[in-house]
């Protein structure tokens, strides 16, 4: 029934994990999704809150805030055939660093592989600890590192795989969560790309050409989505 409620062309196969399932979303909430994009994820927490509750979505591509608010109003018209009523759902056009709302206005932020995007991850995160209302949580997926990748297999990957291009090591990546003031962090992680099976010639002529086989061996497990859930004190 979730997945019924939202427009098909929402999902643009983007995500790298799945924060909503560890959100523990509550009806009535305000819930926050940072790179909303056409608005799956955003949806997908409008079933949880209910109609009491509220969504934001926050993205800086005007086309991507175009779609979401059509599509906003395609599942608004299909939940009035089923006699339902949509939660308040609103996209915004605007930068993840600086976001155009005011201060302790959500209980949660989500995020679905967007922030390892940013060029300044730190102001992301002190963005996001600012709009929380005390108690609030923050639940990211992401692609980061477990190690650093030789420059070369880095270079080539970003060419190939473009969300590799901004991923940081996950000690950063939580670092500057704590930087921001989250605390009591829970961190999972799966393998998200196997470097070793890739079959693009620039990605295997650098893996080719580091000289380690340990190395090369630790490049299977390299890169990982991760899914994050802070609190704001």
């Amino acid at each position: 029934k979730d997945i019924e409620s939202v427009p098909e062309d929402a999902n643009l196969g983007l995500g790298c994990g799945a924060p909503l399932q560890k959100a523990a979303i509550e009806k009535g909430m305000t819930v926050l999704d940072l790179g909303s994009g056409a608005g799956f994820d955003s949806f997908l927490a409008a079933n949880l809150v209910g109609p009491k509750g509220r969504v934001i979505g926050v993205d800086m591509t005007p086309e991507m805030v175009q779609k979401a608010q059509h599509n906003a109003q395609k599942r608004a018209a299909r939940l009035a055939d089923r006699k339902e009523t949509q939660p308040r759902i609103d996209f915004y056009l605007g930068l993840i660093e600086e976001l155009p709302l005011e201060d302790n206005l959500v209980d949660v932020v989500i995020s679905n592989c967007v922030i390892n995007l940013s060029p300044d991850k730190k102001a992301v995160f002190r963005e996001a600890y600012r709009v929380l209302k005390p108690g609030g949580k923050i639940c990211v997926s992401d692609i980061v590192l477990t190690q650093p990748l030789p420059q070369a297999v880095r270079d080539s990957l970003m060419a190939y795989l473009g969300c590799i291009a901004g991923a940081s090591l996950i000690e950063e990546y939580v670092g500057d969560m704590r930087l921001a003031g989250f605390e009591d962090m829970e961190i999972t992680t799966k393998q998200a790309f196997d470097v070793l099976a890739c079959d693009d010639p620039i990605v295997a002529g650098a893996v080719n050409a580091v000289e380690d086989e340990s190395e090369v061996e630790r490049l299977k497990t390299t890169i990982v989505s991760a899914t994050v859930v802070a609190y704001k004190k």
